[in-house]
């Protein structure tokens, strides 16, 4: 579950995607804000959690980007950029938890940090991370509207994640 890109957003996180040894960099079919990981469904819960997404009323919204950070502290798994904090944005997405749970879900048990993941790394020195996230602690994107989220599947390819959307949700409220 995520919130698409618009291409002038996408392109200025490219613009970040350098730097840093080893790292492997999204491609523009992977970027995207992150609202809930489900995991591998069957049909008949597929269409269960359909039908709880299609139920969600909230009104559309604007967001952006802003500054970077990484997952994993001293053993950094993972580069990405933040949302700046966003109420409808946290309401969105306890919506979406709830109506998946209300689906059969297991809940989630982390806490939502909204992002767009830039980079998955093996084995690099957190001084490297370090560098990168002072470089561009000041990233802030242009604001963009979020009208509607989408549910993507995935499979893992060679260069990593393989994304298509399956469904598409509007916001409305």
């Amino acid at each position: 579950m995520a919130l698409a890109l618009p291409d002038d957003v996408a392109a200025s996180l490219a613009l970040l995607q350098a730097g840093v040894p080893g790292a492997r960099w999204q491609t523009r079919d992977q970027l995207h804000v992150t609202l809930r990981f489900i995991g591998e469904v069957d049909g008949r819960d597929g269409a269960a959690i359909d039908d709880a997404l299609n139920m969600i009323a909230a009104p559309p919204f604007e967001i952006e980007l802003k500054g970077v950070g990484e997952f994993g502290a001293r053993r950094p798994h993972a580069l990405w950029a933040g949302v700046r904090t966003n109420e409808a944005l946290l309401h969105l997405q306890r919506k979406i938890e709830t109506a998946l749970q209300r689906a059969g879900q297991e809940p989630e048990g982390r806490k939502y940090t909204p992002h767009v993941t830039l980079a998955r790394l093996k084995g690099t020195p957190y001084g490297i991370v370090a560098d990168f996230l002072t470089d561009h602690a000041l990233y802030v994107s242009t604001p963009f509207s979020v009208a509607g989220f989408v549910l993507y599947s995935s499979h893992l390819g060679a260069g990593g994640s393989v994304y298509r959307a399956e469904r598409a949700y509007r916001l409305r409220g």
